[in-house]
């Protein structure tokens, strides 16, 4: 279990394919310095395994379900990824309860300055949609986010200083994959709706 908020962005050091399918992936990051094999890490919002510790870095294995399903696969030597440790029962909740099992990738639509502000455009696939309400929470490559506005396609976010200085937004670029993990509330309520 996690909250969506992001304690750093790690490193990308290595991929390495797997001799049966599937990738190793080894990230650095401060974060690493405590880790142990079995933690679990949340990358990009998509909960991993570490199997490898070492020092600042830490290696996770990727299987070909992950690949498809997130957008680790897209991810290149040097890219950042969002990192967030799993919520230990002492932490204080901040964002939202976030799974760490991503739903869907979604699609930048625009990331920029609007004005002296930030504006985040989001295009998501339709389930995504339909659990997504103006002013709920949505996890965006692992960032707990406040939906501003609904879209005909997608949300709009609008983001703080404070998102773009510590996660890897720097980095991204309309037309980018996210992944979106949709509040878990909402969909435990859509699924009691449909049984009626």
């Amino acid at each position: 279990m996690f909250t969506g908020l992001v304690h750093s962005a790690g490193r990308i050091v290595e991929l390495t394919p797997r001799p049966l399918g599937g990738l190793r992936f080894t990230v650095q990051s401060p974060l690493f310095a405590t880790a142990k094999a079995g933690d679990s890490i949340a990358h990009n919002g998509c909960c991993l395994t570490v199997t490898d510790p070492f020092g600042d870095r830490a290696s996770f294995d990727l299987l070909a379900e992950t690949l498809r399903l997130t957008n680790l696969g897209d991810l290149k030597v040097g890219d950042l990824v969002n990192l967030e440790p799993s919520l230990l029962p002492t932490d204080r909740l901040g964002g939202h309860f976030v799974t760490g099992h991503v739903d869907a990738c979604g699609k930048i639509a625009f990331l920029g300055q609007d004005g002296a502000d930030w504006r985040f455009d989001v295009e998501a696939p339709a389930e995504i949609q339909a659990l997504v309400v103006k002013k709920g929470c949505i996890a965006v490559d692992g960032m707990s986010l406040t939906v501003a506005d609904l879209l005909p396609n997608g949300f709009r976010i609008w983001l703080i200083p404070h998102t773009l200085a510590v996660t890897n937004l720097a980095q991204r670029r309309a037309g980018d994959r996210v992944n979106l993990e949709s509040d878990l509330l909402a969909k435990y309520a859509a699924k009691l709706l449909r049984r009626e």
